[in-house]
């Protein structure tokens, strides 16, 4: 049997507290991602906790604290949000030389 992607999360994967669980797990890591400016990873941590978090019903959206519903929905999308332009790749930087300073 193939190995499952990290990211092809079902309903029948998880039973509903554990569902609940996994969404605030990732969303948590997705923050502690974010608080160490560590953006690719914030953003695919928290495209999965989203993932996983549009599958609950309502009342399992109101078991999450509503302090991680906030940060998902609302100050993440300010940053990965879709009308965000995709992050640059590094410039090189030209080297100064010493007699060009000055």
């Amino acid at each position: 049997m193939p190995a499952k992607k990290k990211s092809d999360f079902t309903d029948s994967d998880f039973k509903d507290k554990e569902l609940v669980k996994e969404v605030c797990r990732r969303i948590r890591v997705a923050r502690s991602y974010w608080d160490a400016h560590n953006n690719p990873a914030c953003r695919g941590e928290r495209a999965r906790a989203l993932e996983l978090y549009n599958t609950l019903s309502r009342e399992q959206k109101q078991q999450i604290p509503q302090q991680l519903r906030i940060w998902l929905r609302y100050r993440s999308e300010k940053y990965f949000g879709s009308q965000q332009t995709l992050p640059k790749s590094k410039r090189k930087r030209r080297r100064i030389k010493n007699s060009d300073r000055y």
